[in-house]
């Protein structure tokens, strides 16, 4: 940088700021301030779509360029990301992990384990329908059990069965009030659901979920390693790269914040 035609360029404002400060130091620490905002200026801003990391949407008087691909925002990605890379450095994983690990406690098989461990990674993407947006974007790396569980997850959470001793959920009484009644497509979602023979493996999940939000218990991803190598079909190019259907969303959740 050209120091001199840099400290031409700055405003009166950071000019007083460096000529005011009482000592060398002081100095010093004001020229980097007005340098830093000086490079803060020329800095792509975020955009105003699918923010991954519950940052406020984008500045209306920020006129800035946009990112394209690597957002310093976010931890970048391996070019062949895994399934793990992803909940290291895009999910938030807590509650399925609190989930699938309270399926092992309870002796399920590594199917529901899996299920539980997966089934609200949709929400990275979005949360209406995202069992629905789940169940797609794993599809092609799991057995279909374990996406369909998932895609009726959805429906089941809203409809006790007293065989299993789910209830319903006292926090949707609190959250969308006691008279909620869910809409069409999901009760038949549900009728369909209760007469197929994997009932019982997203029934689970529901299970599973619902004691799955505890504040004091931090789960590793690292304890489901060996279950995600063994239940989901890790591509080589890497999830977003493998020319699959669905490719599109895991690239979704690599750039969240790419404009085009």
């Amino acid at each position: 940088m050209d120091r001199r035609k840099f400290i031409n360029s700055l405003s009166a404002a950071s000019l007083a700021s460096v000529a005011g400060a009482s000592s060398l130091t002081a100095k010093a620490d004001a020229l980097e301030d007005a340098m830093d905002d000086a490079l803060n200026a020329k800095r792509r801003a975020k955009p105003s779509v699918c923010y991954v990391d519950g940052r406020p949407a984008r500045d209306p008087d920020d006129d800035r360029p946009y990112y394209m691909h690597y957002d310093p925002l976010l931890p970048e990605m391996p070019k062949a990301p895994q399934l793990v890379d992803f909940f290291n450095l895009r999910f938030r994983p807590q509650h399925v992990l609190q989930s699938a690990r309270l399926a092992k406690l309870n002796g399920h098989n590594e199917t529901i384990i899996t299920a539980c461990l997966l089934h609200d990674i949709g929400l990275n993407l979005m949360g209406t329908d995202h069992g629905y947006w789940c169940a797609q974007m794993i599809a092609p790396y799991v057995t279909d059990e374990v996406a369909w569980a998932i895609e009726k997850h959805q429906a089941l959470r809203f409809f006790p069965d007293k065989d299993y001793e789910y209830e319903y959920p006292q926090a949707y009484i609190d959250l969308f009030g006691a008279d909620y009644k869910p809409e069409p497509y999901i009760v038949q979602s549900y009728k369909e659901a209760k007469k197929h023979k994997w009932y019982e493996t997203s029934r689970l999940i529901t299970i599973n979920d619902l004691y799955s939000f505890n504040r004091d218990i931090n789960v590793e991803v690292d304890e489901f390693v060996d279950v995600m190598g063994r239940n989901f079909k890790q591509p080589k190019e890497g999830l977003g790269f493998d020319g699959s259907p669905v490719a599109h969303m895991w690239r979704t959740l690599i750039w969240p914040n790419n404009f085009l």
